[in-house]
């Protein structure tokens, strides 16, 4: 699912100003540390970055580093949230907020450009709202589910 988010965004909606985008696939992330644990959580996420990259020819090209430098940013800030038992909502934000931190030092480290942090302000602000969205789809999602899953855990 969470490779399909990632090449409907990217195919279909693409980005905001300053290459913001919506970050369905962190929905995917986020229900899945929340059912499966963070093992399972990073499988997903490095999959969807190597996956969706393959399947648009993008392979360790530029866009490559720069989405796995988000994702492994964020990726940390979840697991470290999810063991402080923070909210899903504030995990969520804070996970966009690193996705858009992890993604410009990539570009920064990459095309040794430092200037490039100077865009950091207009991502923060994209993140948050975009944090929110996310973080609302996956309570949605989870509280919807978690019936399903409750017989499971026993």
């Amino acid at each position: 699912m969470a490779i399909t988010l990632s090449l409907i965004e990217s195919i279909y909606i693409g980005s905001f100003s300053f290459g913001i985008r919506i970050g369905l696939a962190n929905i995917i992330a986020l229900i899945t540390i929340r059912i499966l644990g963070e093992k399972e959580m990073i499988i997903v996420n490095i999959m969807r970055v190597v996956i969706s990259s393959l399947l648009r020819g993008l392979i360790f090209g530029s866009t490559f580093w720069i989405s796995l430098g988000g994702v492994f940013l964020s990726s940390i800030a979840l697991i470290i949230l999810d063991k402080a038992k923070s909210s899903l909502m504030f995990t969520s934000v804070i996970c966009s907020v690193s996705h858009s931190v992890g993604q410009v030092l990539v570009v920064m480290m990459f095309y040794n450009q430092p200037a490039v942090a100077a865009i950091l302000p207009y991502l923060l602000l994209g993140s948050i709202p975009m944090g929110f969205l996310t973080g609302y789809v996956a309570k949605m999602v989870l509280t919807r589910i978690k019936p399903l899953t409750a017989g499971k855990q026993g």
